[in-house]
């Protein structure tokens, strides 16, 4: 059986990305990859996990967005409040990583930035599967997900932890699991309800967690940045 690998909020640790992929001996042509979104911002090398992601979606990753993700886009198109909402999330360290020069809130002079930004566009906000639902940040209960605005798939979290109550098993990440799990650690989180966060808050000390959906096998990699 094809194994269902998935990963989120890498925000920018390729280290810590590139290991796990290792540790769980990613094969393309024998699994299926699923990224959750927030590829950038926080962490050192944004630049690096979007050629990653690129080159693992064109050997058949699926890879959606998350929030940073869409703040990225929207700063660069220039909407009404987004470049400050996305200096305050992080993105001076995004920017960085293409052009080191860059020591204050600047776009860079970079074709392969507009590309990333054009990547990004493309990407959608959830798959889903007779049994699941993958999704960034989660979905609005007894809300049909395709008729959900993509703002709420990727910044959503209280109304959908305690509320959701589908039948479809959730996998989301953006919420760091250590705010989800009692104990506080930043292991994979499974609520009674269906519900499974992956985000392992890789950026705020924790650790970047690959679930194997077949076998609940998780695969963990600490970040090396750690930047808030």
């Amino acid at each position: 059986m094809k194994r269902t690998l998935v990963t989120s909020d890498i925000h920018g640790e390729i280290t810590a990305f590139e290991n796990i992929l290792k540790l769980a001996d990613y094969n393309p042509e024998k699994d299926q990859l699923i990224l959750l979104g927030d590829y950038v911002d926080r962490g050192p090398n944004s630049k690096a996990v979007l050629e990653k992601v690129i080159e693992l979606k064109e050997t058949g990753a699926i890879v959606l967005r998350g929030n940073h993700d869409d703040m990225m886009v929207a700063a660069a198109d220039g909407q009404d409040g987004a470049w400050e909402r996305w200096e305050r999330n992080g993105a001076i360290f995004t920017l960085k990583s293409y052009d080191s020069t860059i020591d204050s809130m600047q776009l860079p002079d970079s074709e392969l930035f507009s590309a990333h930004v054009d990547f990004i566009k493309q990407l959608d906000y959830y798959y889903e599967t007779d049994t699941h639902i993958f999704v960034h940040a989660g979905v609005v209960p007894g809300q049909p997900i395709a008729e959900t605005d993509p703002h709420d798939l990727v910044w959503i979290r209280d109304a959908f932890h305690r509320g959701y109550e589908g039948e479809k098993t959730v996998v989301f990440g953006h919420t760091p699991t250590a705010a989800l799990n009692q104990s506080g650690n930043y292991d994979v989180y499974y609520g009674n309800n269906r519900i499974i966060g992956i985000d392992g808050g890789c950026v705020f000390g924790g650790q970047l967690n690959c679930l194997d959906l077949n076998s609940g096998k998780v695969y963990t990699s600490k970040g090396m940045f750690g930047k808030k």
